[in-house]
């Protein structure tokens, strides 16, 4: 028998520790990536492969990711919240074994996939279980606070992963990963609750999740701002699939100081999110995307031109990347909160189309930033732009403000 949680708070009420477990939770995929990304050069050469096919193990990792989302979230509309988190998270540690004892570069593509796949399903539901319990600006405010308070995972896991590759091997980094999937696991069953009365659930079925997709796809706002939020993935993860290369193979750095790096734009980003909480309810929301969006532009502008000008010095390298990481601490939740509070009958699968969508777009970007090979940045400022043009035209075109919908961005 499991764990009883304790009980689901009022709505409006997010207890702490509810929100610490749902950080852990979504601490997967810088866990999972950034933990990793330090090896690329490792695994190539271990697997006697290329840089295009050790970066492909992300794609295929973002692809479980999206997909993990895509029936997590409906699901979770369908049989509530609670039980389905603690299988994904089960799901997330057997995967992780299984990239730890991969013998080739075409297992630990699909082992990550799987590995994707559960800690997809537990991050939309622990998602949905905020959105079930936090409205308006405090639901702003609360994501705001999982991403800032959660970019800890990402200034800590690189070097986590620098470390552990010094001292043993990139295999270590996935029996670390399992160990806290198990841990994940433990939180869960422990600390959360089941936010989603039988109620208020869907009948489920394919007709039903069909239904309510058609139902969110159909809020051109909705959609708008998913394309916000997705279009500034293109960005963020071209540069985790090329920054090891970028900053290693064509300026020197070494596994420790390129993770050093890393770690100081994971928290750039934090600082942008955790700013970004306190201005909730003072300042309109899509303000603060503007001003992310502008940031990543000149960053993508800053990084073209030194590709092509100067062959990519260290400096520019360096502070093009940290720019990017701000502008993403200012733009990623913020357009995903303002997401769901347009379709606030439908969280899981709201989360889920949102999820498949920035995972997919991720899964797309990392090979395609690797195209031009390892000794060239021009991809990666091509794709940090073209990036934020499309950000930029699904706030200002698609997710244009209407006369009703003027409550919606007082969030």
């Amino acid at each position: 028998m499991l764990p009883t949680a304790t009980r689901a708070p009022a709505a409006g009420a997010v207890p702490a520790t509810l929100v610490a477990t749902v950080i852990f939770l979504t601490a997967v995929a810088p866990l999972a990536t950034d933990m990793y990304v330090p090896a690329f050069p490792r695994v190539s050469a271990d697997f006697g492969t290329t840089a295009s096919a050790v970066q492909l193990t992300l794609s295929t990792f973002f692809a479980g990711m999206g997909l993990g989302q895509l029936v997590g979230g409906p699901f979770s509309d369908q049989r509530g919240r609670r039980l389905p988190l603690v299988a994904g998270t089960v799901l997330m540690a057997v995967a992780s074994v299984a990239c730890a004892l991969a013998p080739n570069i075409a297992l630990l593509m699909i082992a990550r996939f799987l590995q994707g796949f559960g800690g997809g399903w537990a991050m939309v539901i622990g998602r949905a279980v905020i959105v079930d319990l936090a409205h308006g600006s405090q639901l702003v405010r609360v994501l705001n606070i999982v991403m800032g308070i959660g970019g800890v995972a990402p200034i800590i896991s690189p070097l986590l992963g620098a470390v552990i590759l010094q001292l043993t091997g990139w295999r270590m980094t996935f029996w670390t990963l399992a160990a806290l999937g198990i841990l994940m696991t433990f939180c869960t069953l422990f600390v959360v609750p089941e936010s989603l009365p039988p109620e208020k659930r869907h009948s489920g079925g394919l007709a039903e999740f069909g239904r309510a997709a058609k139902e969110v796809l159909s809020n051109r706002s909705f959609v708008g701002y998913v394309a916000v939020a997705s279009s500034a993935f293109i960005a963020l993860f071209a540069y985790v699939a090329t920054s090891a290369f970028i900053l290693q193979n064509m300026n020197g750095l070494s596994p420790v100081m390129y993770s050093i790096v890393f770690a100081a734009n994971a928290g750039g980003m934090t600082i942008a999110a955790l700013v970004s909480a306190r201005m909730a309810g003072r300042v309109p929301t899509r303000k603060v995307i503007l001003v992310g969006q502008l940031i990543a532009l000149a960053a993508g502008v800053a990084m073209l031109a030194g590709a092509l000008w100067w062959a990519t010095p260290l400096l520019v390298a360096m502070g093009s990347f940290f720019a990017l990481m701000v502008a993403q601490g200012l733009i990623n939740t913020n357009g995903g909160a303002l997401a769901s509070a347009e379709v606030p009958r439908h969280p899981g699968t709201s989360s889920a189309v949102l999820g498949l969508v920035q995972w997919t777009t991720a899964g797309i970007v990392a090979p395609i930033a690797g195209l031009g090979g390892e000794d060239t940045a021009v991809p990666m400022a091509l794709l940090m732009i073209g990036g934020a043009l499309l950000s930029l035209f699904g706030l200002l075109v698609l997710a244009r403000p209407h006369v009703h919908s003027q409550r919606k961005e007082s969030a």
